[in-house]
């Protein structure tokens, strides 16, 4: 069984960072796009960013030059680097995969998600 498991989440005062990790296990032969999106009650789940098995990055507008996303490919495990953070990054951060199977099989796979509190 596929488990996607984040860590790193908590409570940050404004223009502080913090590291969300995320750890894919399971039979998987490889990860293809993944990254990380967020949810604030209410509203839509956004992108937030992601990287292709390429390495290419796409970024939402409100986080771009504050947050990186990366990947280590050996570990299975996807990064968030968040930096300068603002009260409205405030969210639940889910991480996201696209899994290759043997035989040619995808899916797509979901975190549970982790609090990211930012106070003033």
């Amino acid at each position: 069984q596929v488990q996607l498991v984040e860590s790193g989440g908590g409570l940050v005062q404004a223009g502080g960072s913090l590291r969300l990790s995320c750890a894919v296990s399971g039979s998987i032969a490889s990860i293809s796009a993944t990254g990380w999106y967020r949810q604030v009650p209410g509203k839509q789940r956004e992108l937030v960013a992601i990287v292709s098995d390429g390495g290419s990055t796409n970024y939402a507008d409100s986080v771009r030059g504050r947050i990186t996303v990366s990947r280590d490919n050996a570990k299975n495990t996807i990064y968030l680097q968040m930096n300068h953070l603002k009260l409205e990054d405030t969210a639940v951060y889910i991480c996201y995969a696209h899994l290759q199977f043997r035989r040619g099989f995808e899916s797509d796979a979901w975190g549970q998600g982790t609090q990211v509190t930012v106070s003033s």
